[in-house]
């Protein structure tokens, strides 16, 4: 049985790829979350233009046997900078804010238990939304997969993270 949960880490294309390689991860798609017209269903264009409220957003398919919630959520905050507002890297603007959003109301207690763990070990608050999922618009097939499709592609996560990624899986680190 798989699980699923939908993480913004900014830019869509470097949180599919680091994800994928994750041991437990079943599936991943790329899309938007989570906007201000849940009805509409946005292009990249669209989202672009920080004027529809939606977040480039990745559909996290796991098995909670391999990969528990906990231990995600752990993987996920170290692609991020947890406290900086609409921004990620280079990229900066709403579509890149950071968020957790949950389907199940049963995994809200982790999740806020990660959470705090983490907000201990910085001064600043956290600006990682944590909000039940609105809506999720996948996004084209050329955003699916990109760092796939486009090794020397732009990716604002540093490579050391992959790595680590394709190391503990390796390792059997959980």
């Amino acid at each position: 049985m798989t699980k699923t949960i939908y993480l913004a880490a900014g830019c869509f294309w470097g949180a599919q790829h680091y994800l994928k390689q994750i041991r437990g991860i079943v599936n991943t798609t790329t899309g938007f979350a989570n906007g201000d017209d849940p009805e509409k269903n946005p292009t990249y264009e669209e989202v672009y233009t920080d004027q529809t409220g939606y977040a480039e957003t990745v559909m996290v398919e796991y098995d909670p046997e391999r990969l528990p919630l906990r231990k995600l959520l752990e993987l996920y905050f170290m692609s991020i900078d947890p406290t900086s507002v609409n921004q990620q890297g280079e990229d900066s603007g709403t579509r890149y804010r950071t968020g957790i959003y949950y389907i199940d109301q049963a995994d809200y207690p982790t999740i806020m238990e990660v959470y705090r763990n983490v907000q201990h070990g910085y001064s600043s608050p956290l600006a990682v939304e944590v909000e039940p999922l609105k809506v999720f618009h996948p996004a084209s097939e050329y955003h699916q997969d990109y760092l796939e499709k486009h090794p020397d592609g732009y990716c604002h996560l540093p490579e050391a993270l992959f790595e680590f990624a394709r190391k503990s899986n390796a390792d059997n680190l959980y």
